[in-house]
């Protein structure tokens, strides 16, 4: 199986270290190297490292870079400076989440897109496509870019003792270019995706598995996709492919900040988004604590007390952290109320739940 996906350069890492290896959007990816426990309380406690070289990378460059971005992208690029980074959608012409991911503004007429390992191709093809009246270039760089991910309350310090730029007032999605981190140069983002103060670290794909071994010299815990749905779902964040999708927009996905204010430019999908801003969105996405004994799993029917359903969940999971079974859904606007009651229809059973704010980390 493994020999027909595609494999990041840390792959032989995996197999070195005994991890078990899943496929994932197309590669060959480790869930677990101990335990998905394990890595999850050291993440949450201590410090660990993600491989996510897996991730796409899409260059535009040009005159009209950001006024291409302006135009797919559902955020407002103007924002941008060449030290903060934005989390953003990319959408169809319905609002439709097409992939959700993260624009670097490296220079006026340079911006890096950093997208999910499933979308990549799709996402390439299509920013190519809206492309063709814009004076831009259009690069698919995914193979030359590793990328890792140190997560957890330990992180600064270790990058901090090996780096040549000072990262200790780095806030949330800014960035630094040109970065020495063990000798190597990288750009240094302080972003995520488990809800805990960190770095993504984006180098050369020659150089990944040494600032991986190094990283590994500090008690750094490696960690695979297990914890990575786990500490993502405890914070509340989407899942490209669950959460989000094409027939979701950024106001029923919960990412609502992500879709620019009403601006005057015309961007993909502004007819839609501008209507679920002003009027309400049909569906919203809620965070999910069970009540009873039971997991809800991806496409459980979510009902009302009464028993009518409402909705349907999008991902779940066992929370190591809250000791609950906990998950995210969608459901009718309407039905909508803080800490009200709903039951969930895990297979041939309607198990209690209750429906409170999407990140469930207790700080």
């Amino acid at each position: 199986m493994t020999e027909e996906l595609k494999q990041t350069p840390l792959y032989q890492q995996y197999v070195d270290a005994g991890a078990k290896i899943v496929e994932f959007g197309g590669w060959a990816m480790p869930v677990q190297f101990s335990s998905i426990k394990d890595e999850h309380n050291a993440v949450r406690t201590k410090v660990g490292l993600f491989d996510v070289s897996h991730m796409g990378e899409i260059l535009v460059e040009g005159t009209q870079a950001l006024a291409l971005a302006q135009y797919v992208l559902s955020n407002d690029v103007e924002l941008l400076t060449d030290t903060k980074a934005q989390y953003t959608c990319l959408c169809n012409e319905k609002g439709g989440v097409i992939d959700d991911l993260v624009v670097y503004k490296l220079s006026s007429e340079k911006l890096l897109l950093v997208v999910n390992a499933a979308n990549t191709e799709k996402d390439y093809e299509w920013i190519k496509k809206q492309a063709e009246t814009f004076d831009v270039e259009v690069t698919n760089v995914s193979s030359q870019y590793g990328q890792l991910a140190i997560q957890g309350p330990e992180a600064r310090r270790i990058v901090q003792e090996n780096t040549d730029v000072d990262v200790s007032s780095m806030g949330m999605f800014e960035f630094k270019q040109n970065v020495q981190l063990f000798d190597k140069n990288v750009i240094l983002s302080q972003s995520g995706y488990t809800g805990e103060d960190g770095f993504e670290i984006y180098c050369k794909h020659d150089d990944v598995v040494d600032i991986w071994q190094a990283f590994l010299q500090y008690d750094v815990t490696p960690c695979g996709l297990g914890a990575r749905d786990t500490l993502r779902l405890e914070a509340g964040l989407p899942l490209h492919g669950q959460d989000l999708s094409e027939d979701i927009t950024p106001y029923e996905g919960g990412v609502a900040f992500a879709a620019k204010p009403l601006i005057e430019a015309d961007f993909i999908g502004k007819t839609v988004l501008k209507d679920h801003k002003e009027n309400g969105a049909p569906r919203r996405t809620i965070g999910i604590r069970m009540i009873d004994k039971g997991i809800p799993r991806t496409g459980y029917p979510i009902l009302d007390a009464e028993g009518q359903e409402i909705g349907v969940v999008t991902s779940g999971t066992q929370s190591p952290s809250t000791g609950y079974a906990i998950g995210l859904g969608m459901i009718q606007r309407d039905a909508f109320e803080m800490g009200k009651e709903i039951l969930i229809q895990v297979r041939k059973r309607q198990v209690k739940a209750q429906i409170v704010k999407k990140n469930q980390i207790e700080k």
